[in-house]
């Protein structure tokens, strides 16, 4: 079985989303922001959770890797 990954603070979970920890308590009670955890009073974001909502936010562009190959004009 794998080891368990470390659960992070809202403060923690902030500084590695680079936000502001108010956000994040903001976020929660509009239901939205990453998914988290709360044992008793306490709230914890998996990491995986934040890495999950952070790429679900990815913005491709012209020139991302994945657009620039499709918008390539065909050559004969």
């Amino acid at each position: 079985m794998s080891e368990p990954q470390k659960k992070l603070n809202t403060a923690e979970a902030a500084e590695y989303l680079g936000v502001r920890p108010n956000t994040l308590e903001v976020w929660r009670c509009k239901h939205k922001g990453p998914r988290y955890s709360k044992i008793g009073s306490r709230v914890l974001y998996d990491m995986a959770d934040l890495e999950a909502f952070f790429h679900a936010r990815s913005v491709s562009t012209l020139e991302s890797p994945d657009t620039a190959q499709r918008n390539r004009p065909k050559r004969e």
